[in-house]
């Protein structure tokens, strides 16, 4: 089935993609729509020959009995022998998800009941800031949907804390009030080494500015015994199941910050979104499952076309940190080279994944976008109203932009339509190198995801969307989208380094680069 694709990306290599549109329904027979969430792929080079190619790639390699299955609590993150059921956080019907012949769903709305009666507590209480302490999936996923949701806050201020680099905590602090802050430390096994440094160190500022860390800590853990032992009580821990990776578990306690943030209420529409995409990944078939057709269309420009990479545009300023969480969502999940049986992948996996809001992005890279050697195909994503009325000119700006974007981007410019243009200042030779640089390739491809605001619902759909999309291409890789063994060896590395730069061991096993930039350390440090 790849060497049919490939011939087909023969067939349609000199196609102009603006002559698809000739046929006037192609807009609406080459998007997917769920709700008022509208997927258009039209800008690109499929038509309905690639895309019943790509459907039976994904029948061929089993999509739709994999979904199932991961839906039924089946262990199909096998390296590490665990079921992947975050889609049951967000399962608020309560519909029974049976795990080692047990059903899940008490526990878990347990849980989310015990989160909301906190949050409630704490919103209502003297608490102004709360600072989460994660990294990874504890710190993107909680960070971005705060940040794109802002427009709903109505609690406390909220503050994210990742990195090991002292430069972050004591930025953060520096501004707080001890009294009135809320730490919420967030690790599964509360051994991260990174946010349990930074939990220590925040720890040690409560005590001397004056806050009660006693009261004024809650935990996001399983481990119930090293939260005890740091001083946080059972009833201010909120743990979850090892079937919930970390880059997907938002929608329970590692979205506590966000609970807190926007209330209990929209933080069940959040979920309520997410889990109306689960519905709909679940029932809606071929061409009009978006998932389905979001990672179809990616595999279609990435793994057949050969683009190495997508950028992720979204022209909404509160999704600032959208491009961050989907490069580790997917860089992560799909960044894999071994199959499932252990052998080496056929295809190249996962794209490399980038992006920046618009219409800054215009403003520094899109010239490589436009013009440059390499095509990288765009994922817009732009809502049709925003959230300040009063400003209506500036959102009206923001759509005129992204919608001219996709259309430059398979537009183009001849080099005809560039003489033009500047014709009235030069001829001749001149001319010609003139018009020369203002000629635009044109067919490039890109999508736009579209909907009416972004809201807590909404936005449950988008980071369900994207999940799903990570699973699809997962399946059609055959590669484990839910293990991460390829950030082991440098926590292993960085171990064994810490001692050698304490000066209490040697560096003599490591290589002569690291030995020299050990060595120049010594010398230069403070201290």
């Amino acid at each position: 089935m790849w060497d049919d694709l490939k011939q087909s990306t023969a067939r349609v290599k000199d196609r102009r993609m603006l002559d698809l549109f000739e046929d006037d329904t192609r807009a609406d027979t080459f998007s997917a729509q769920t709700g008022d969430l509208r997927f258009d792929y039209s800008k690109t080079q499929i038509d309905g020959a690639i895309r019943d190619q790509l459907l039976a790639l994904a029948e061929a390699a089993g999509v739709a009995g994999k979904r199932d299955a991961m839906f039924s609590g089946a262990a199909i993150n096998d390296t590490e022998g665990r079921s992947v059921l975050h889609t049951a956080l967000r399962n608020l019907d309560g519909d029974q998800v049976i795990v080692d012949g047990q059903d899940v769903m008490p526990e878990v709305l347990g849980t989310l009941a015990r989160m909301e009666a906190y949050a409630n507590a704490v919103r209502g209480g003297d608490i102004t800031d709360v600072v989460n302490i994660g990294i990874g999936g504890s710190d993107l996923g909680p960070a971005m949907a705060v940040a794109a949701l802002s427009p709903y806050h109505s609690g406390p201020r909220c503050h994210f804390v990742s990195n090991v680099d002292g430069a972050h905590i004591a930025d953060t602090l520096q501004a707080l009030d001890a009294k009135r802050t809320l730490v919420i430390v967030a690790s599964k096994t509360f051994t991260t080494i990174e946010t349990m440094t930074n939990a220590r160190t925040a720890r040690a500022w409560m005590a001397d500015h004056g806050g009660d860390p006693t009261m004024h800590f809650a935990a996001l853990s399983s481990n119930l015994e090293k939260t005890a032992a740091f001083g946080i009580p059972a009833e201010r821990v909120f743990g979850f199941e090892d079937w919930v990776g970390g880059r997907y578990s938002m929608w329970g306690p590692i979205g506590l910050a966000l609970m807190i943030a926007i209330g209990p209420d929209a933080f069940r529409a959040f979920l309520r979104g997410g889990q109306a995409m689960d519905q709909h990944f679940r029932t809606a078939q071929g061409a009009e499952n978006m998932p389905l057709m979001l990672a179809l269309v990616g595999i279609w420009h990435a793994q057949v076309q050969g683009h190495a990479t997508r950028a992720v545009l979204p022209y909404d300023q509160r999704l600032g940190l959208l491009p961050s969480y989907l490069q580790q969502l997917e860089m992560e999940s799909n960044g894999k080279s071994v199959t499932m049986n252990g052998g080496a992948a056929d295809v190249p996996t996962g794209p490399v994944v980038w992006g920046a809001p618009g219409t800054n992005g215009q403003h520094a890279f899109y010239q490589l976008i436009h013009q440059g050697t390499r095509v990288i195909p765009c994922e817009f994503m732009v809502a049709a109203n925003g959230h300040e009325p009063d400003l209506a000119h500036h959102h009206t700006l923001l759509l005129a932009n992204c919608l001219a974007q996709s259309e430059a981007l398979m537009r183009g410019r001849s080099l005809e339509e560039a003489r033009a243009k500047v014709s009235a200042k030069f001829d001749g030779a001149e001319l010609e190198r003139q018009a020369a640089h203002r000629v635009f390739p044109g067919n490039r491809p890109s999508t736009t995801l579209i909907y009416p605001k972004l809201d807590p619902f909404t936005l449950g759909q988008i980071i369900a969307l994207y999940e799903h999309r990570v699973f699809v291409e997962g399946v059609i890789f055959d590669i484990n989208s839910f293990d991460q063994w390829g950030v082991e060896l440098g926590k292993e590395l960085a171990t064994a380094l810490q001692p050698i730069l304490e000066g209490d061991a040697t560096a003599g096993d490591k290589d002569g680069s690291t030995q020299a930039l050990v060595d120049y350390i010594s010398r230069h440090r403070d201290g």
